[in-house]
C-alpha cells in the first residue's frame, strides 16, 4: 500500500514519460488514488514507451503524444497542474557516451525548458524529478549518502546532475518547488525488456524468461541495490505530497544490496537458464562504477519511506507479469 492515501484525490497531475516503465506504473497508482492524470510521451520505442503499459486505465487518463524537447507544447501542458512528475529521460549510460548531444537535449536542456515553462505559466506547481545514482560516479565509501562527492563517469550522470542543480536553483530563486530523487536499479512490471543498453537488469530478466544464457560481466561480485517499481512509485508519491522535501535531493535504495551473482541466483528461483562469467566489453568497463548501494535514511527521515519488497518477491512478480504479457525478442549486446 502506498504511503500516501488521499492526498492525490482530485489533484491535476502531469507525468512526462508517462507511457514508459516507471511513468506508467505511477499513472496506474495515481488513477487509483483519484487524480486527474495527463501523460505526455514521445513514444520513442528505444526509451521503453508501450501503449500496453496503460491497459486498464487508458480511458481514465489523457495521453498527449509530444516530446519534452518541444517547449511550445510543454508550455501548454504545464498549465493548471498541481504536480508534475518529470520522468521523461534518456537513461542509458552507454548511449549517453555514444550520442552525448541527445542525452544533453533530453536530460538537461529539456529539464531547464520545463522549469522555464513552469516559471512563466504555472509558478505554483510542484515538480518531482527522477534523477540517478549515476551522478556519484565510483563510490569512495559505502553506503553512499547525499554528501558523497559527485563525480560522474559518463555523460548521463553529468547531465542529470546539471538538471538537479537547475531544479534546486529554480526552487530557491523563482519559487518553483521541486525535489530530485536519485533512483537506483529499478525493476518490475512494465519494464523495458527490449533494450540492450539500459543496464543489466532488463537484459537479465529478458534472457531468464527466454531460457537463454545470462552473461555476467567481470567477476559478478559487484554489489548493487535494487528497488521494485511499486516502492519507487511510493517514493515519488511521498515526495510529491511532502512540502518539507522541496529544494533538496534524496537517495533511494534498499537495505539489502546484492552481488550480481546473488541477483542471478534470485532469478534462478523463478526461471530456468544458464549463466556465465565473461570479461567486460571495453565501452562498458570504461564507465563501470564497481560496487554501489545507497543510504536512503535521509529520505526515510523526511517521508517515512522505506522499500517494502525484497528482490525474491519482486522478481517473482516481475516474471509473472511479463510471462502473461509475452516475452519480447532481443539479443544481448
Amino acid at each position: 500500500m502506498s504511503l500516501v492515501t488521499d492526498f492525490y484525490a482530485g489533484r491535476k497531475v502531469l507525468i512526462t514519460g508517462g507511457v514508459g516503465f516507471i511513468g506508467s506504473n505511477l499513472a496506474h497508482r495515481l488513477v487509483e488514488r483519484g487524480a486527474e492524470v495527463v501523460v505526455v510521451d514521445s513514444m520513442l520505442r528505444q526509451y521503453g514507451a508501450r501503449l500496453e503499459n496503460l491497459d486498464g486505465i487508458a480511458e481514465r487518463v489523457d495521453v498527449n503524444f509530444s516530446d519534452v524537447r518541444d517547449a511550445h507544447s510543454l508550455g501548454y501542458l504545464v498549465q493548471g497542474k498541481d504536480l508534475i512528475f518529470s520522468l521523461a529521460g534518456q537513461v542509458s549510460h552507454i548511449d549517453s557516451m555514444r550520442d552525448p548531444m541527445t542525452d544533453l537535449e533530453i536530460n538537461c536542456h529539456s529539464q531547464l525548458s520545463l522549469l522555464e515553462c513552469c516559471r512563466r505559466e504555472n509558478p505554483g506547481v510542484k515538480i518531482v524529478f527522477a534523477s540517478t545514482r549515476q551522478v556519484y560516479g565510483r563510490p569512495r565509501y559505502l553506503p553512499v549518502d547525499e554528501v558523497h562527492p559527485v563525480d560522474p563517469v559518463d555523460v548521463n550522470g553529468i547531465n542529470k546532475f546539471a538538471a538537479e542543480r537547475y531544479y534546486s536553483l529554480y526552487d530557491k530563486i523563482h519559487g518553483v518547488r521541486s525535489v530530485s530523487l536519485r533512483l537506483t536499479n529499478t525493476y518490475g512490471p512494465r519494464m523495458d525488456l527490449v533494450s540492450d543498453t539500459k543496464g543489466f537488469v532488463g537484459i537479465f530478466v529478458r534472457r531468464a524468461l527466454r531460457g537463454e544464457t545470462i552473461r555476467v560481466y567481470g567477476g559478478g561480485e559487484q554489489r548493487r541495490d535494487f528497488n521494485y517499481v511499486d516502492d519507487v512509485v511510493d517514493a515519488l508519491l511521498a515526495a510529491g505530497a511532502n512540502d518539507a522535501v522541496y529544494g533538496d535531493v534524496f537517495n533511494l535504495g534498499h537495505p539489502k544490496p546484492l552481488t550480481l551473482l546473488e541477483f542471478v541466483e534470485a532469478l534462478h528461483e523463478v526461471a530456468d537458464f544458464e549463466h556465465e562469467i565473461v570479461p567486460f566489453p571495453p565501452d562498458a568497463k570504461a564507465i563501470d562504477i564497481g560496487d554501489y548501494y545507497g543510504d536512503f535514511s535521509k529520505f526515510q527521515a523526511a517521508t517515512s519511506w522505506r522499500p517494502r519488497v525484497d528482490v525474491a518477491a519482486g522478481l517473482r512478480q516481475t516474471l509473472e507479469y511479463h510471462r502473461r504479457l509475452g516475452v519480447p525478442d532481443g539479443s544481448e549486446a
